[in-house]
């Protein structure tokens, strides 16, 4: 059984009513994958933008393994003291992680950013060793239309990421940085400027689904849909 944990900030928790890129994922793993897999994590629930709390249920298609790591308002800051024991409970083996964009728009600069890059990997390498992860870009968004500034600590910060994923490496636990679909734009693949909409989560598991085709072999080219 291989174990798949989908790790992220609110574009990969989502909002109520919402599939979510992690179901666009499982369907396309399911369809494509040959061996048993899971998606693990410790949370489940999608983020109620009413409520302003991560307690809804309200999946469009709940009929998924829904299990997640992910959270509204999340980034690297965020995960690095919960990795090590995510990565423990949920025996994961596989990583798929986009964060970033967060950290970025409210709490680190792009150094600061990377080097908590640095201290996730080496936290989910102490719950395992062997923990393969496929790492997305932050991803162009309104603001880094609108803001000069922020866009260029984001393409400082995707630089330093992929350094990153250079630098750790290794063939026990090997990295990925996948790539944004070229076709991603955030005026039509989201509903905000930020968000995805069912274009946008087809594509953003795409990112991830081809990185894995690419260089390991798993499962097949991902078949976008618009």
């Amino acid at each position: 059984m291989l174990r798949f944990m989908p790790v992220g900030d609110s574009m990969t928790i989502g909002s109520a009513g919402e599939h979510t890129w992690r179901y666009r994922m499982w369907q396309h793993l399911r369809d494509t994958y040959d061996g048993p897999f899971a998606l693990v994590g410790p949370r489940e629930t999608l983020y109620d933008q009413a409520a302003q709390e991560p307690t809804s249920y309200d999946y469009a298609d709940p009929d998924f393994p829904r299990a997640h790591l992910a959270g509204w308002g999340e980034g690297w800051q965020h995960m690095v003291p919960l990795i090590g024991e995510s990565v423990r409970a949920c025996r994961a083996d596989v990583l798929l992680v986009s964060l970033g964009l967060i950290d970025l728009g409210f709490y680190t600069n792009a150094e600061q950013t990377a080097d908590n890059v640095r201290a996730f990997v080496a936290a989910a390498r102490t719950a395992n060793p062997r923990i393969r992860m496929v790492l997305l870009p932050v991803i162009r968004n309104v603001r880094a239309d609108a803001d000069p500034d922020f866009a260029a600590q984001v393409g400082l910060f995707n630089d330093l990421l992929a350094k990153a994923v250079t630098d750790l490496d290794e063939p026990a636990s090997p990295l990925l940085l996948a790539s944004v679909p070229d076709s991603y734009d955030f005026h039509s693949d989201t509903y905000d400027g930020t968000h995805p909409n069912a274009s946008g989560e087809h594509k953003l598991a795409a990112a991830f689904a081809d990185a894995m085709w690419r260089e390991w072999g798993w499962g097949a080219e991902y078949e976008v849909r618009t």
